[in-house]
């Protein structure tokens, strides 16, 4: 075995394992501010890691400035709130987004700039072409959206509302918008999404593992997998600009594919009692192996029992006969080859699962600084971490179009990588 690949690595695997918060008693907050993210200490603690949008959404009077008002006082200086009623924007049906909203984003474009960690967006959020226009924000700046509809007893009747909205609407103009208000605005998928510093962390894992694995003889064999023909067998294959796409928004490990409500068992999944509870409120994922193929990068998910109720039971299989264990394809997509979707990753990674349940546990090509590297055969490597890895999340919803976007051509080695080839 070469001996340049057995020595200890330099590079640092494993970022700091993340202590558990205890849950503060929450009884002397009002049944109305019952959230995960006023209560509970470990939740609050994760958001304040990441860059989230609350998206407050509910009728006129029905208690959003009073939530958003709550989330400024728990949150602080990392919180900036944007409240329409400030813009004299009157809620109503229309046909065309008010061009009063432009600066209403403009405003909230600074505060993404800025980096702030926590922002509400206060209106009544009705319109899907309005929501929309928020979402390609939370895109372009990497933040994760999270909905908050007021839980007060009077959220929903028009008469009362009439008396406690401050745009002395009628009764009649508060029907007109029940009707897009009543269900729930579903995501294109619901998931787990990482805290900014805990992708920051595995971003420079994934990294580390890239780097190391592309300089090993033993990969080297493997080469015509990732990398045209080498003539010179010294020469390193550049794994981080094979990888050349990323996924959208934040690093997250997908649930359930609802594509806003349209897609099978998208609304009795979301109904789920585990689902409701969960939503807005901070997980600890454990990472246990990174891998490669040639089509995909990614980290497996192992799923606690109380993870597990919010997977659905359907998505374990590569093929109608495949009896894998539920929670199978758990996974975070770190990075795809030109032309492949991120939805090839969980694929992937159930391959890996098929061969080892064939027979084929993987050959054992040694071990680096993460852990016992094995290879599967045509271009396939799996590095089972000899310490998991705990990464924070909150259990949301991706909203946005989820189109992978191209990383920039031309940078110099490395930097690259760092601007989100793999996140």
């Amino acid at each position: 075995m070469n001996r340049g690949f057995t020595r200890k690595s330099h590079h640092t695997f494993l970022p700091k394992i993340f202590r558990k918060m205890s849950s503060q008693s929450s009884k002397d907050r009002p049944e109305s501010l019952q959230f995960p993210f006023f209560n509970e200490e470990e939740t609050i603690s994760t958001v304040k890691e990441s860059k989230t949008f609350f998206i407050l959404r509910g009728l006129p009077g029905s208690g959003k400035s009073t939530l958003a008002q709550a989330i400024q006082d728990k949150y602080k200086d990392v919180c900036k709130v944007i409240s329409v009623d400030h813009y004299k924007i009157t809620p109503a049906i229309r046909s065309t987004i008010p061009e009063d909203y432009t600066k209403v984003d403009e405003d909230l474009v600074d505060y993404c700039k800025r980096d702030i960690a926590v922002i509400v967006v206060d209106d009544t959020h009705h319109e899907k072409e309005r929501l929309d226009q928020l979402f390609d924000i939370a895109d372009k700046y990497r933040y994760k959206v999270i909905f908050v509809e007021p839980k007060t007893p009077w959220k929903q009747d028009c008469v009362q509302l009439k008396e406690k909205n401050q745009w002395k609407l009628s009764v009649e103009d508060l029907k007109k918008l029940k009707p897009s208000l009543e269900k729930d605005f579903l995501p294109v998928y619901f998931g787990w999404f990482l805290s900014k510093r805990s992708s920051e962390n595995l971003r420079k894992t994934g990294q580390a593992f890239l780097d190391e694995l592309a300089s090993i003889k033993v990969f080297k064999k493997e080469a015509k997998y990732f990398a045209p023909v080498i003539e010179d067998p010294k020469a390193k294959i550049d794994l981080t600009s094979y990888f050349v796409k990323r996924p959208p928004g934040v690093l997250h490990c997908t649930t359930k594919f609802t594509d806003f409500g349209k897609a099978t068992g998208a609304e009795e999944y979301a109904q789920q009692e585990a689902v409701k509870s969960s939503y807005g409120r901070s997980f600890i994922l454990t990472i246990s192996a990174l891998f490669i193929t040639p089509k995909t990068a990614g980290a497996r998910v192992e799923l606690s029992d109380q993870q597990l109720q919010l997977w659905p039971g359907d998505v374990d299989k590569f093929q109608p006969t495949d009896n894998l264990a539920k929670g199978s394809r758990a996974h975070i997509t770190l990075g795809c080859a030109n032309g492949i979707e991120p939805v090839q990753t969980g694929l992937d990674l159930l391959e890996f699962f098929r061969l080892e349940k064939a027979g084929n546990k993987g050959e054992e090509a040694g071990e680096i600084g993460g852990g016992k590297l094995l290879s599967f055969g045509n271009g396939m490597w799996m590095l089972l971490l000899s310490k998991k890895i705990e990464v924070r999340a909150i259990f949301s919803g991706y909203y946005g179009k989820g189109k992978l976007v191209p990383t920039q051509s031309g940078d110099k080695r490395g930097s690259t990588f760092s601007s989100c080839i793999i996140i």
